[in-house]
């Protein structure tokens, strides 16, 4: 079980790390853009198109990462101070009964909205636009698998911590797995 948990923060991390550097994308193609346009007079659509991908694609992508290191919001009056045995119960009960569901659900509705933009092979409504966007919209799946593994992984470090690991218990007191 450890190594399944292992595998699957190692993949979302890998992932979170890479979608990263779309942020430094995202800055240089918007200043690229602005440039163009008010220095130059020219404009392009696929550049400012390629914005609204990156930024896609790093939010979607990224959100098992930030679940794994616990960067998501969370309103913790209790969770904060609390036992790692109860952080457990709380990241079991939470991940088994409100994220996996969520995340099945996001899957289910979203793929046939996916598949016909895969059948169609969907594009930009520009002419000179990225004619991608059934790329863009399969990180909507994307999105839903990695953070239900990741969910998966959280789900195995707190039966490991019921179980009295000692090693994953560590995990809720320095913030990392």
């Amino acid at each position: 079980m450890r190594a399944l948990m292992n595998l699957i923060t190692a993949v979302n991390s890998t992932i979170g790390k890479g979608c990263a550097w779309l942020a430094l994308g995202i800055v240089l193609v918007q200043f690229v853009v602005v440039l163009m346009r008010y220095v130059f007079g020219i404009g392009s659509i696929w550049m400012q198109e390629s914005i609204t991908y990156m930024h896609g694609f790093l939010f979607m992508l990224a959100a098992a990462y930030t679940l794994s290191v616990d960067g998501h919001v969370r309103v913790d009056i209790f969770y904060r101070e609390a036992s790692p045995r109860f952080k457990a119960v709380v990241d079991l009960f939470g991940s088994a009964f409100f994220l996996l569901p969520m995340c099945a659900v996001i899957v289910l509705w979203s793929w046939g909205y996916v598949a016909n933009s895969w059948d169609i092979m969907e594009g930009s409504h520009e002419a000179s636009g990225i004619q991608g966007r059934y790329l863009q919209k399969s990180a909507i799946i994307a999105f839903a698998v990695l953070v239900g593994l990741q969910g998966l992984a959280i789900i195995i470090r707190s039966l490991l911590v019921l179980s009295g690991d000692k090693d994953a218990a560590r995990a809720y007191t320095s913030g990392q797995e």
